[in-house]
């Protein structure tokens, strides 16, 4: 069933993409050249709504023609409505340029919609914990999704990574929706990069970002890490460090600097990487590769002892920690 369902996913995802452009170049839904972060030379086509039809409709294939374990369609019915909200959300940021204080309350109601159909993280003994923390993380990943996207090819080919990673880590026995709802994104994803990748044909916008976001945010909260040792919680942070990270280091670069911390700015990695002179396809690929890495090292510490946990973990933190001193060398203000 996953096999056939990525395929149909990369060629609708393709497919849907090359419509939807078609479809927003002529209603004029565009994003055009302004502002400080807005360096592309003409309007691009704003396409994201490709990866949540082809989300969609995959699912629903699947539905008709195969038969979900007893439990999995109500999960399933959780991230479909919740990742429809957030959807909505997008589509009108897109348009209108929502307030930060309105995005926020609206990924939280959609956040809510999880966990009223049973997906949230279950670590702590309270519940209001559980519910909290559930909140606060995906509002964390879904901005951090939003974040990322400030070079061609980067968030949609990152993601792709990530839905990977949910997939091969819950792959050996896992609740079915994580495995079927991360390989259809990670087709989704892929046949939507086609168009992404530099120089940029499409873009995601909003809608297409906090959509994807939302569901890798669903997505991890749905996979159980801690069999082998506890460590193993650190997981899901692996698979999502790259927009984490990302969401992190221009949150301290923005505030070391005296501007807001919500106020777009060029300190992203991406941006600070071209400013050294690296281009695009460099770039791309240097977070394709950590990412894949990051990934990899999720599936070990959820396999192994707590021992060799514990040093893949201060592996990645150093290899980050390291990452951010050389990256505040690069003045991201003097782009090439």
């Amino acid at each position: 069933m996953l096999s056939p369902a990525a395929l149909i996913s990369v060629v609708l995802g393709a497919g849907m993409t090359y419509l939807v452009m078609r479809l927003a170049l002529k209603k004029g839904f565009v994003d055009s050249p302004s502002g400080e972060l807005k360096e592309h030379s003409a309007p691009v086509p704003y396409a994201g709504t490709a990866i949540f039809i082809t989300f969609i409709l995959v699912l629903w294939g699947i539905r008709l023609f195969t038969s979900y374990p007893t439990g999995t369609l109500h999960q399933l019915r959780g991230i479909v409505f919740g990742g429809s909200f957030v959807f909505l959300l997008g589509i009108i940021d897109d348009l209108y340029d929502l307030s930060y204080g309105i995005k926020f309350l609206g990924q939280a109601a959609a956040a809510g919609i999880l966990i009223y159909y049973g997906i949230s993280i279950r670590i702590f003994p309270f519940d209001v914990l559980n519910i909290a923390f559930s909140v606060l993380w995906v509002l964390l990943i879904v901005n951090a999704l939003n974040i990322i996207d400030v070079m061609d090819g980067l968030a949609p080919g990152v993601a792709a990574i990530a839905a990977l990673g949910f997939f091969a880590i819950t792959l050996p026995g896992e609740l079915v929706y994580v495995n079927v709802g991360a390989i259809v994104l990670f087709g989704a994803l892929l046949g939507f990069w086609f168009f992404n990748r530099p120089p940029a044909k499409v873009f995601m916008g909003d809608a297409g970002s906090l959509f994807t976001g939302f569901i890798l945010a669903a997505l991890s909260m749905g996979a159980e890490y801690s069999g082998a040792n506890l460590l193993g919680l650190f997981a899901p942070v692996f698979i999502l460090m790259i927009p984490i990270y990302d969401t992190l280091l221009v949150m301290y670069f923005r505030y070391r600097s005296g501007r807001p911390v919500f106020k777009g700015s060029k300190d992203h990695f991406a941006i600070r990487l071209s400013s050294a002179g690296l281009t695009d396809w460099s770039i791309n690929l240097i977070a394709y590769a950590a990412a894949l890495v990051f990934a990899a090292a999720a599936v070990i510490v959820t396999t192994v002892s707590a021992g060799i946990s514990f040093l893949v973990i201060s592996a990645v933190f150093f290899i980050a920690v390291a990452g951010s001193a050389v990256l505040s060398g690069f003045d991201p203000h003097q782009r090439r």
